[in-house]
């Protein structure tokens, strides 16, 4: 059985989630458990993932308070009851 982890989605994502900004999703690594959380929300992929399937450059996802850049990418080992947290970066003028 795959991991259950718990995702937290900023509040600028509510308007694709209806209102919902935590979600289970489930996987051994963080790649399983983001093609999960897409799988299960598909409206979510644009606003998380550019056209090469990376990060958007605004995104950032951190692992149990830690930024997934830092651990290894998207290998990261995934274990019950961890968090990935997504922020956004807004920017205009």
């Amino acid at each position: 059985m795959k991991p259950s982890v718990t995702v937290h989605l900023p509040s600028l994502l509510e308007p694709v989630t209806g209102g919902v900004r935590e979600l289970a999703a489930s996987g051994g690594s963080l790649r399983e458990v983001l093609d999960d959380l897409v799988a299960r929300e598909p409206r979510l992929k644009p606003h998380l993932f550019n056209e090469a399937g990376e990060f958007r450059r605004h995104v950032l996802c951190f692992h149990n308070g830690t930024n997934t850049r830092w651990m290894g990418g998207w290998d990261v080992p995934m274990s019950d009851g961890d968090t990935i947290l997504f922020m956004q970066a807004v920017s205009g003028g």
